[in-house]
């Protein structure tokens, strides 16, 4: 009789791992999914987001490139700044976060994070931010930076977003306040031109946050948001995207005349045209009780900013 027996298909090849390896895998795996739990909460895609005007701006006012050294502060401050306004924002929302399923699976409605240590993270990480930008810019900078922090978390969601329907609107303050923010460090003051980008990331938001109110609507309803698509009929918050995306589009015209090329206003109108287009073929399918895509407009907005950034960079180096 042959002492060999057959290897079941499905065992693994090589000798099996020990108690203490297998223990230092799962221990490595703890860590990983710790990790990637707090680097959730500080929402990775809204940072980038706010990064990409940031930039932008920095070299508007720098009329080229600035330091490298200022970029690489502000971006880093601007990172972990708005990291630590989505921390806090995910602390002072856990209660509405497990009603919703596009956030009930964060990490505070899930236990991943204890809501203390989700608070003391937050926290350090607008020290810190707010302490780099005070170290190696300047106080108008480092004021803003704070500013923003405390307007997104106080103002806006621990107030407005539970109170009016208008909160998309008084929030976009904090939104579009990376532009002055980088623009305060390159030059220690706010020139109009920095005023008329704050204008087109402050309106930008509208159309860009109603798309999205649409498409989870339900779930606003359901943790008793009173977000504008809500609380008002189909017709008003059409006509809010509309007006919104225009004035966008006006703002963004609006910075040509302020020392740039034909090359950021030929992109302004293109960009904008399309931003326009889909807005209109949005309410106009809702008018008609037609299937509305709100995330068609919700995607080609994050196109538009991204485009019109990097027509503004690129005009400030020619």
């Amino acid at each position: 009789m042959s002492m060999i027996t057959e290897r079941p298909v499905n065992s693994p090849v090589g000798p099996a791992p020990t108690e203490t390896e297998a223990e230092d895998a799962g221990a490595r795996q703890d860590v990983r999914g710790v990790v990637a739990a707090y680097v959730a909460l500080t929402k990775p895609r809204i940072v980038e987001l706010l990064l990409v005007t940031t930039v932008p701006a920095m070299m508007l006012a720098a009329g080229g490139l600035p330091s490298l050294w200022l970029m690489a502060v502000v971006v880093v401050g601007g990172a972990l700044a708005a990291g630590a306004a989505s921390v806090i924002n995910c602390y002072l929302d856990r209660d509405i976060d497990q009603l919703m399923r596009r956030t009930k699976r964060r990490p505070l409605p899930t236990h991943t994070v204890t809501p203390r240590n989700a608070l003391v993270f937050g926290l350090v990480l607008a020290t810190v931010s707010v302490a780099l930008m005070a170290a190696f810019t300047n106080w108008l900078a480092a004021g803003l930076t704070l500013a923003a922090i405390v307007y997104y978390d106080l103002v806006y969601t621990l107030w407005l977003k539970r109170t009016t329907p208008q909160n998309t609107f008084w929030g976009g303050a904090c939104g579009a306040a990376p532009v002055l923010i980088g623009w305060a460090a390159v030059t220690g003051s706010l020139a109009p031109a920095a005023w008329a980008l704050f204008a087109v990331v402050f309106f930008w938001q509208m159309p860009h946050f109603y798309a999205l109110a649409i498409k989870y609507k339900a779930d606003y309803a359901r943790a008793g948001i009173p977000m504008l698509p809500v609380v008002a009929s189909t017709r008003r918050v059409n006509a809010e995207i509309i007006v919104f995306t225009w004035l966008t589009v006006a703002a963004s015209l609006a910075v040509w005349p302020l020392g740039m090329s034909p090359v950021y206003g030929v992109t302004a109108l293109v960009v904008g045209g399309i931003f326009l287009v889909e807005a209109h073929k949005l309410t106009r399918r809702a008018a008609r009780g037609e299937a509305v895509k709100p995330m068609r407009l919700f995607h080609w907005s994050t196109t538009y900013l991204t485009i019109l950034a990097a027509a503004v960079a690129l005009d400030a180096l020619l």
